[in-house]
């Protein structure tokens, strides 16, 4: 009976329940009707287990470090470098808006974060030189899931946590697929750009004009180096480098470039907070799920179906692609990694594909979820911030959703694109 959890929870999703009462509800349910209170207990008990982790401690620290400098004009100086560089190609705004993501990705981690941030500056600016709304939107959309792909990324730290991988060699797996989504991303506009005439941004800036944009963003730009190398360095750990990350900000933006004030404080905790509280009851709340995956027996039963299938990796590969895919669409990337990821990552190791390299495969291909109708998360945040209806975005990026997807299945059969890196610096074999 337990088998029956996963289409309840589909159930509740598609009536509009919130995914954090989801994930409890419909295992709760099932075992209460199968008398299993006790198990009832131990399912909401784990609720806290699931988030009483140190690793875990780095994802709320690094959406502060990101709010931090947000609120302290550091995102500003970003798009006036992105621009410095960009804006005087056709589409140059659609162009900033892309590199801008690419920047802002090394300092947060997060979609939210990037659409919120740049879309609340760069949609506005798009519309002024005559983008339609769906358009920059859908742009802004489409360039956000590069948050969660370049390092620091809190999706990578997730599936680290619950598989037990390491998370330097996941950061240092997403940098490549990160800045190939990126340059896949500036390809359509340019193409888009020369079929629908887009305008010029700005003039060609000269060089002394780029030297002078890139000093203004130095300090932001140093942030990605401190914390990927004090990792790398062995100086501290990933949960350490997000706390190094918020003191960084902060002393950049109070001390240094002086665009923070004492003032913002409160609110900067305050939003951190309460969305950091989200992240991670959604994590407790998967964690809890999983406890009655494993009771139900249904990743044995999913394993014996998957490998019925074939026992071609490749093929199997391109059939989960689709799934995760599909799970994308309805799910959060946190969730479905925590629920997905004990169930399929065991298969795919045991078929000779590199854990690393799977777990790059999901987290990016999980991300682009966020992107994806209906229920993306950032296509809800990119509405709010433009004012244009959902379900124009979501068309309006459909060519976007296109380039990201021939992005994955180019990380999913050239192995190299994602583990060079780890292989060159030692943290894979």
């Amino acid at each position: 009976m337990l088998i029956w959890f996963l289409p309840l929870f589909l159930v509740f999703l598609m009536i509009g329940l919130p995914v954090f009462f989801g994930l409890l509800a419909a295992p709760g349910i099932l075992l209460w009707m199968n008398g299993q209170e006790r198990d009832v207990a131990l399912l909401y008990r784990n609720v806290y287990n699931g988030m009483d982790s140190f690793p875990l401690m780095a994802i709320p620290f690094f959406m502060l470090a990101g709010e931090l400098m947000n609120r302290g004009g550091i995102t500003m100086r970003l798009v006036e470098f992105s621009q410095a560089m960009m804006g005087h190609l056709r589409g140059g705004l659609a162009h900033v808006n892309v590199l801008s993501s690419m920047l802002f990705a090394g300092l947060s981690g997060s979609a939210v974060a990037d659409t919120s941030a740049l879309g609340s500056m760069l949609i506005p600016a798009m519309e002024k030189q005559g983008y339609s709304r769906k358009f920059a939107a859908a742009i802004t959309a489409a360039s956000s899931v590069i948050g969660p792909i370049i390092p620091p990324s809190g999706i990578m730290i997730i599936y680290a946590y619950v598989m037990g991988e390491s998370v330097a060699a996941l950061f240092l797996a997403g940098i490549v697929p990160g800045i190939l989504v990126g340059a896949g991303l500036m390809v359509m506009v340019k193409v888009m750009a020369d079929k629908y005439d887009f305008p010029v941004a700005t003039r060609k800036h000269t060089w002394p004009e780029r030297g002078q944009a890139s000093l203004k963003a130095f300090f932001p730009l140093l942030t990605p180096v401190i914390i990927l190398g004090g990792i790398l360095g062995g100086i501290f750990t990933p949960t350490e480098a997000a706390a190094v990350a918020v003191a960084y900000a902060t002393i950049v933006g109070l001390f240094i470039l002086r665009t923070l004030r004492f003032r913002d404080l409160p609110e900067v905790l305050s939003n951190s907070a309460m969305t950091s509280a989200v992240v991670l009851l959604l994590v407790g709340a998967a964690m809890a799920f999983k406890t009655v995956v494993s009771l139900s027996h249904a990743p044995e039963q999913l394993a014996a179906f998957i490998l019925a299938l074939s026992d071609n990796p490749l093929i199997l590969l391109f059939l989960i692609n689709l799934l995760l895919f599909i799970v994308g669409m309805f799910l959060d990337a946190g969730p479905a990694i925590i629920i997905l990821g004990p169930i399929l990552g065991p298969i795919f190791v045991s078929l000779g594909v590199d854990p690393v390299h799977f777990a790059i495969i999901m987290s990016v291909n999980l991300t682009v979820g966020l992107a994806t109708p209906p229920m993306g998360l950032v296509l809800f945040v990119a509405s709010s911030v433009s004012g244009e209806r959902v379900e124009k975005i979501a068309r309006a990026i459909l060519p976007f959703l296109a380039v990201e997807v021939v992005v994955i299945f180019l990380i999913t059969y050239i192995p190299a694109i994602s583990m060079t890196i780890p292989r060159l610096t030692g943290f894979v074999n």
